[in-house]
């Protein structure tokens, strides 16, 4: 099962969410179709026009946004001046909501890649009533524990460039919360520290994460480079805006919220995110979810079995 043909948006347009901010939305397929909204990954990657293919442009009203920072939405992460104080967890659902209401959508189905996954499920868990259905791939749920895997745990798998890492931070903060070490670099007045820093955690997080060519060919791009980076590492440095009790999962604590909406997660067998179980855990504790697991895949919405499985279940939730 392929992904459908390319298609461009019927319509575009800036929505003032406040805080200085103005997010890019788009809605391409039919108009009078059943709602889709994509979460893009990262935080901080932004919407491809790939996005676009998972749901069926004659049923679907699909619906795509970058998020706060990045994309073509401003002000830019990427830019020193950018306030990252009103980029947040929190406003990034209220976002969702103002997007919705500006749109006049009722109700829409959620489908989240990676970090869109954490998005897609906390919104869902606070405004259950606007959402339909859920179609998660690259499972993720925003705990202390995936944060830790990723950014120390892996080393054990990845030594070499996990030294190349750690020599990226300062002596004295190499054995702390890296995330939040590498967003300090990050926030340097110095252009020179910061572009460094970017370099460097972008280079671990392909060391971690084979990505398709063209995520590769992203991180060449020093504005995307710099934007994700910052991003990434200020939701991971402050536990994801999650709140207390984040270390064992927020998002899998109230996974009982979820009642009621159908859901479908698809995870590849090889996704090293795996290695703390969070997926299975979740998917036991959420009635209503169902789990495929796509064998010989990893974190990679793009691989072939995980876009069969995805394009799968957008097309039983068209009817």
């Amino acid at each position: 099962m392929a992904l459908y043909p390319e298609i461009e948006p019927y319509d575009h347009g800036m929505l003032d969410v406040g805080d200085g901010n103005l997010v890019h939305w788009e809605t391409c397929g039919n108009p009078h179709g059943k709602p889709a909204l994509m979460l893009h990954g990262g935080p901080g990657s932004g919407c491809t026009p790939h996005l676009r293919r998972y749901c069926d442009p004659a049923a679907y009203r699909i619906v795509l946004l970058d998020q706060r920072g990045c994309g073509r939405s401003t002000p830019r992460a990427s830019e020193y001046g950018t306030d990252m104080s009103v980029n947040t967890t929190g406003h990034l659902i209220a976002d969702l909501e103002l997007l919705r209401g500006h749109l006049g959508i009722d109700r829409w189905l959620v489908w989240g890649i990676s970090w869109g996954s954490v998005l897609g499920l906390r919104y869902a868990q606070t405004h259950p009533q606007a959402v339909s259905e859920l179609v998660l791939a690259g499972v993720a749920t925003g705990s202390d524990a995936e944060v830790a895997l990723l950014t120390r745990g892996l080393g054990k798998i990845f030594p070499e460039a996990f030294e190349r890492f750690r020599a990226g931070l300062p002596e004295g903060e190499r054995d702390g919360n890296l995330a939040a070490a590498y967003h300090r670099l990050l926030e340097s007045p110095d252009p020179a520290v910061r572009e460094r820093a970017a370099r460097a955690w972008t280079d671990w997080e392909t060391a971690i994460v084979p990505a398709p060519p063209r995520s590769v060919e992203r991180y060449e791009d020093p504005e995307f480079r710099m934007g994700f980076a910052r991003t990434v590492t200020h939701y991971w440095g402050n536990d994801h805006f999650l709140g207390e009790g984040n270390d064992a999962g927020v998002v899998l604590r109230d996974a009982h919220l979820l009642r009621g909406i159908p859901g479908t997660l698809v995870q590849g067998s090889l996704d090293l995110a795996n290695l703390v179980g969070m997926v299975w855990r979740l998917h036991h504790a959420w009635p209503g979810s169902e789990l495929v697991v796509v064998d010989e895949a990893g974190h990679n919405a793009g691989a072939p079995g995980i876009v069969d499985a995805l394009v799968a279940a957008t097309d039983k939730y068209a009817a």
